[in-house]
């Protein structure tokens, strides 16, 4: 396992929640799992969110900005936020990050 660190409270700033699609459960397969982070947040900075967080090893990070896309409601356009993904890989052999469970 990972050495232990402390969890801070900016880690909470920068991991905002587990991104979970048919996409990103076929990635859970190959050690890796996909956040939506802070649009300011660098990889360096997801890598030791995610390690204080979920006690882990991260092996690399990768991001991607997705464009929020044009919806209508009620005949009227409007346009979704845009958001931040990263696609976190975890060390082989390490034991995964389980949300289902914890809920």
């Amino acid at each position: 396992m990972a050495k232990k660190q402390e969890i801070d409270a900016r880690h909470y700033d920068v991991v905002l929640s587990p991104h979970i699609t048919e996409k990103s459960t076929l990635l859970s397969e190959n050690d890796a799992v996909v956040f939506k982070v802070a649009k300011g947040a660098t990889k360096p900075e997801i890598k030791e969110a995610v390690e204080a967080i979920y006690d882990c090893k991260v092996k690399g990070v990768n991001t991607l900005v997705q464009k929020g896309k044009v919806k209508r409601w009620k005949g009227r356009p409007y346009k979704r936020s845009d958001f931040k993904k990263a696609i976190v890989t975890l060390v082989e052999g390490s034991e995964p990050i389980d949300f289902t469970g914890t809920i």
